[in-house]
């Protein structure tokens, strides 16, 4: 009997389409087709590969409206918000084509004066670098677009076999970026769909695999590196985040508040690096919470194929649950609960965006990830109150600091624990920067040079002339 993946539209709690899922025997041949196939990739020049990626991108243009509808569909997220992704996907893909042939490149460090040593030739030595071969990358549903092209790109551009599987919440999606990598020249046995959910996912970790590449919970990466450590692979975690900003005294509060509320609710708060606690200093804290309330109040909640919401609903239903509880425990312990905060009266997963104030680290809304739109905003007296609450986390993705001196801005982010750091600006992603984190926001680094080195391993040559 074959299990299928029910796809529901998270605005409308409809029936979308039901995909078959794979099973252990489905997987177990497709990590054996994938290892035969991939050293033939691998020999492949550096040229043709480069051409099948532009091609991909190119067909990605060329789709964006029709792919951010798909997403929009099963995801629930706004579809200006699926434009915005596909779209801006393409100069990341750039960055990994610019960059490939001077990461990849053998690099030779020495070479030894001919006949130094009596009776010997010359010497040199060179690092190579190889594939990893074949990999696993358990991608996320949130920026399907943005976390899966940070993996596969570099991945195949390095000669590597990508068993893909893509969240439950977007296979859809997932599939169709299969599509267009096959139809842009990758083979199928190299960029491979593996569908289906957690058992699916640790089915295709009892493979011979080469590393695993997976993006999402902390519980869940934990248990993909206890399921990988005996293989002694690649694990590469990116994993969530409790991203605090800090609010100085000397900032104009309402530009603050503008950029901090976009942070903490651009996709409903479901990313993550959004900003899910912030600190404001006592002197400008009341015009800071003016004007972040006010910001709020303007963002559009409704339907998400509307081009104007900016809101539409959660991608899943069981963080409704998660969130009520979140804001009732905050709420009994003394927080000032500001605007909805509760699951909206309509169909479809929709939650009203919630600010509490009078928060304290005691609450569950201040230490453990929310990922949704609900913020708490907490009142200090001063930088070094705002460092140790910053660093009072088990998390260590993201921090921002709001200040008029960049001096002082970057002496607050050096002292706290992240992997990215933020001045005037938060909920940003480069790919030039390493994307990492600390603790139980996961290890390795995805984007920047780092990022395609991630998926290559060194060979050091010692080579003698007779």
């Amino acid at each position: 009997m074959v299990d299928f993946i029910a796809v529901i539209n998270p605005a409308t709690e409809a029936l979308i389409k039901e995909i078959p899922i794979d099973d252990s025997a489905a997987v177990v041949e497709k990590v054996r087709q994938a290892r035969i196939a991939q050293p033939k990739w691998a020999a492949r020049s550096l040229t043709e590969k480069i051409e099948v990626i532009k091609t991909f991108k190119d067909l990605l243009i060329q789709q964006v409206d029709p792919l951010a509808s798909i997403m929009t569909a099963e995801t629930g997220k706004p579809i200006s918000q699926s434009r915005n992704e596909i779209a801006a996907t393409p100069p990341r893909i750039d960055f990994f084509i610019e960059q490939i042939e001077p990461v990849i490149a053998a690099q030779h460090l020495y070479q030894e004066p001919r006949n130094a040593l009596p009776g010997t030739g010359q010497l040199e030595e060179i690092i190579s670098y190889d594939p990893l071969g074949v990999i696993a990358n358990i991608s996320a549903w949130n920026y399907p677009y943005f976390v899966g092209t940070n993996v596969f790109i570099p991945a195949l551009l390095t000669g590597n076999a990508v068993l893909y599987k893509p969240s439950e919440i977007a296979t859809m999606t997932g599939l169709k970026i299969t599509d267009l990598l096959h139809e842009a020249g990758v083979p199928e046995d190299i960029f491979v769909p593996v569908v289906g959910a957690g058992l699916t996912g640790a089915a295709l970790l009892d493979q011979p695999i080469d590393g695993v590449f997976f993006t999402g919970s902390y519980e869940t990466g934990k248990k993909i590196a206890i399921a990988a450590a005996p293989k002694l692979i690649k694990v590469q975690l990116e994993l969530g985040g409790k991203d605090p900003a800090y609010v100085c005294d000397d900032v104009d509060a309402a530009t603050a508040a503008a950029s901090l509320a976009d942070g903490a609710f651009y996709n409903n708060g479901q990313s993550c690096c959004a900003i899910e606690r912030i600190y404001v200093h006592t002197d400008v804290y009341e015009p800071f919470l003016e004007a972040f309330l006010q910001t709020v109040k303007a963002f559009k909640l409704g339907k998400p194929t509307h081009p104007d919401t900016y809101l539409g609903p959660l991608s899943r239903k069981p963080q409704l649950a998660v969130l009520t509880q979140q804001v009732a425990d905050a709420v009994e312990k003394g927080a000032k609960a500001h605007r909805g905060g509760q699951p909206v009266d309509r169909t479809g997963f929709y939650f009203a965006p919630m600010i509490l104030t009078d928060v304290t680290h005691e609450m569950t809304v201040m230490k453990e990830e929310s990922f949704g739109p609900v913020i708490g905003i907490q009142r200090v007296q001063d930088d070094d109150e705002a460092i140790a609450l910053m660093n009072d986390t088990d998390y260590g993705l993201t921090a921002a600091v709001y200040a008029s001196e960049r001096e002082r801005a970057v002496k607050i982010l050096g002292k706290v624990s992240s992997g990215s750091a933020y001045w005037n600006c938060c909920d940003r992603v480069s790919p030039r920067l390493p994307w990492t984190g600390r603790n139980h926001s996961g290890i390795g680094s995805t984007l920047s040079k780092a990022g395609i080195r991630t998926f290559l391993q060194p060979r050091g040559w010692h080579l003698r002339k007779p």
